[in-house]
């Protein structure tokens, strides 16, 4: 993760910012602290990167890379205004001796993948369609070693796979299917039949943008509806209120990074 000390909203690359919106900074900070306890909290072990002034997007921690196994498939960010959080990213990987792999191909990390390790005997998910670029999915599987499954984005609003899809544990997904093209949701009813399906308000409340650990699914708390079919689904919903950082139209995915060793 990484602290929104210098978060704001200097310009507009996906529908969610508006640069007339003011942040309100101190108090980004303190939704972003309650997260990090929150995930602490829950067991986990949580490393933190240092914001760099002039990188206002860098609080989105996902976007950085995608690990799978010990292996980091690294990031090359679609936008100028982003671009230099990359080598952030791969000065903390490499400094924790994790192996680490150069992208040639625009993608953006954990945004745009996810991983189910024993769905059909180890699936990554990857969107394109507005950030990373199809490929990469081909990049990334070369990379990691595991079959990449391509999904195509087509609703704006849904620029990342990671706002419009989710793992809730090792071989399940909850997704909103109006997010993809019809061709790609005919894929996902087929790979994952026992999904949890998301409707248009989960989605635009953020809810999506979750992180779970089998059990404890911690998102956004606006998304009370979601909240209630995953708790019948049988997990266990940890909401956290993450209102000023949905202004750069990212919410609890976007703020961390998994480290899969």
């Amino acid at each position: 993760m990484c602290s929104p000390e210098h978060f704001a909203v200097e310009y507009a690359i996906n529908p969610w910012m508006d640069v007339t919106t003011a942040v309100d900074a101190e108090l980004a900070v303190k939704q972003w602290d309650r997260l990090r306890e929150t995930l602490v909290g829950l067991g986990h072990d949580v490393h933190l990167l240092t914001p760099e002034a002039g990188l206002p997007d860098m609080v989105f921690a996902a976007n950085g890379a995608f690990v799978v196994d010990g292996t980091v498939y690294g990031a090359q960010f679609k936008h100028e205004q982003r671009a230099a959080e990359a080598a952030a990213h791969r000065a903390f990987y490499e400094s924790q001796g994790w192996r680490f792999i150069a992208p040639s191909e625009t993608n953006e990390g954990e945004g745009d993948f996810a991983y189910l390790p024993e769905a059909h005997g180890g699936l990554v998910l990857a969107g394109h369609g507005f950030r990373t670029e199809l490929p990469a999915h081909a990049e990334a599987q070369e990379a990691l070693g595991r079959p990449v499954v391509s999904l195509r984005l087509v609703d704006p609003r849904f620029y990342h796979l990671d706002v419009a899809l989710a793992s809730i544990d090792d071989e399940n997904i909850v997704y909103f299917p109006g997010a993809f093209s019809a061709a790609s949701q005919k894929v996902l009813a087929q790979l994952f039949p026992d999904a949890v399906v998301a409707d248009d308000e989960d989605a635009m409340t953020f809810g999506l943008n979750l992180v779970s650990d089998g059990l404890n699914v911690v998102l956004n708390s606006e998304a009370t509806r979601l909240a209630g079919k995953l708790k019948a689904a049988g997990y266990h919903p940890v909401p956290v209120e993450l209102a000023e950082l949905k202004k750069g139209g990212g919410s609890v995915k976007c703020c961390i990074a998994e480290l899969r060793h």
